[in-house]
């Protein structure tokens, strides 16, 4: 169908049947199957030609090289390239294409070969002579009655001597149309009446109308044509409606019981699966109470019993101890012990809540603590080793408070800017002078900030109370 569209003219039909046949050619290893293949791409090219779309004609006249198997179909591909090429005055682009297809041993095909090389050579150099490649290229195709060809070779002298010899030009395109007449070439006969008109003034008024009269012809052809196989493609349709209606009908009845029985085989499976996903998530609620179990019993013998066993082991060996920092030591492994009591099985405490509480703790009736800024997001890639850090620095802050600093008051913020974290600390105490910060339980706060690469300043010298900064690196 695709093939006689493009012939009568129907281009986009062509291009439109010749595209929905390529649906089933599938099979691109079997010899038919590329055969079909090449032959419809070269006539999809073939079209969009005549539409003059050449880079999609030139697309697919690539594709069809691609499915070809035979040499002298490939030598007749490459013409086709080559005249493409003419079209868009590519013309030594197309001398390479034509000159490729020279060895073709078809007579039709190297009549065209020889008639579009001579075109791109005279294009390329106008003082090479073209006539006699023209000249061969007629005389083979008057021998084997290629009235197509003769068509071409009329067309093609006529247009080599429009600027050298007006009468011979018009003796060619004279031939053109008798030849075209005799072959029922529509197309051809404008063309060359279109030259008629312009190189026989005289006779205008009489070649305008045959012209016109072609022309409505055509375009009243065309339309036939582009309708022909309307009934065929309607016909096919309802057949295939009816094939699939018939095949769904079959299958209803036939499948009826299949469909039950599958039914009820899905529903056992169901219930299999219901019945032991229930057994494995009951496994699994168990296994995690014990690892939460054997975790919390970890977290108590490293927390606590490691913590109260280094405690007992200076006092056991050192002769004099520093009875304030063994109370330090103690009262921090308090705190961590009663941290654990208040963890929910299964539950990591997020450190802004850590932080909070360890604030919190030192709050009573003669102290009270405040926080702000402390949220979850502030502690957002800060890694284990820099939130323990964190952790000490703050709970020597507080414990010096508390020990010496007799205040009232205690604010904590915290604050992500830029790169860095930023915390301050402040309280209303009796302050502290910068002699004694390193004998006050503070000596490890500065060492401690930075080995995380940060900073940390005391202001000492403020109407009251004691204010210190810190700044570290957020990732």
């Amino acid at each position: 169908m695709g093939y006689i569209q493009t012939n009568k003219g129907d281009f986009f039909g062509g291009i439109e049947s010749a595209s929905e046949a390529n649906k089933f050619l599938t099979k691109s290893n079997d010899s038919a199957y590329r055969r079909a293949l090449s032959t419809n791409y070269n006539n999809i090219g073939l079209s969009f030609h005549f539409l003059k779309e050449f880079r999609k004609s030139s697309y697919y006249y690539i594709k069809t090289l691609q499915y070809i198997d035979s040499p002298e179909d490939k030598y007749l591909c490459y013409n086709n390239i080559g005249d493409l090429l003419i079209s868009q005055k590519k013309f030594d682009s197309a001398k390479y294409y034509l000159e490729k297809a020279t060895p073709t041993k078809t007579e039709k095909t190297f009549s065209k070969v020889i008639n579009n090389l001579a075109k791109a050579q005279y294009q390329l150099n106008k003082n090479y002579d073209p006539l006699p490649q023209f000249y061969k290229a007629l005389e083979i195709r008057q021998k084997i009655n290629d009235g197509e060809g003769l068509n071409s070779s009329f067309e093609t002298l006529s247009t080599y001597y429009y600027d050298k010899d007006k009468k011979l030009s018009l003796e060619y395109a004279q031939k053109m149309l008798k030849e075209a007449i005799q072959n029922n070439s529509p197309d051809d006969q404008i063309t060359a009446l279109k030259r008629i008109i312009r190189l026989d003034p005289k006779n205008y008024f009489t070649n305008f109308i045959k012209l016109d009269s072609i022309s409505d012809n055509v375009q009243t052809l065309r339309n036939k044509h582009k309708s022909q196989f309307a009934m065929v493609r309607y016909d096919v349709a309802q057949k295939d409606a009816e094939n699939k209606n018939l095949k769904l009908k079959n299958l209803e009845d036939d499948n009826k019981i299949l469909i039950l029985l599958g039914t009820l085989i899905l529903l056992v499976l169901i219930i299999v699966f219901l019945r032991k996903r229930q057994k494995q998530l009951k496994q699994e609620k168990e296994l995690e109470v014990k690892n939460t179990q054997l975790k919390m019993s970890k977290k108590v013998h490293d927390v606590v019993a490691n913590g109260i066993y280094q405690v007992m082991a200076k006092i056991e060996n050192q002769e004099d101890f520093d009875r304030e920092k063994t109370l330090d030591e103690l009262e921090f492994v308090y705190e961590k012990s009663r941290n654990l009591s208040y963890e929910k099985a299964g539950e990591e405490k997020e450190f802004s809540q850590e932080i909070s509480e360890l604030i919190a703790s030192f709050n009573n009736a003669s102290v009270k603590t405040f926080t702000a800024g402390n949220s979850s997001s502030v502690w957002t890639n800060i890694s284990a080793p820099v939130k323990e850090e964190i952790y000490q620095v703050l709970r020597e802050l507080m414990v010096n408070m508390k020990k010496h600093s007799k205040a009232s008051h205690v604010a904590v913020k915290f604050e992500k800017a830029d790169q860095n974290i930023e915390i301050q600390y402040k309280d209303n105490g009796v302050g502290i002078s910068g002699d004694l910060i390193y004998k006050n339980g503070l000596r490890n706060t500065a060492s401690r900030i930075e080995g995380i690469g940060g900073n940390i300043t005391f202001e000492t010298k403020i109407e009251k109370g004691l204010k210190v900064n810190i700044s570290f690196p957020s990732s």
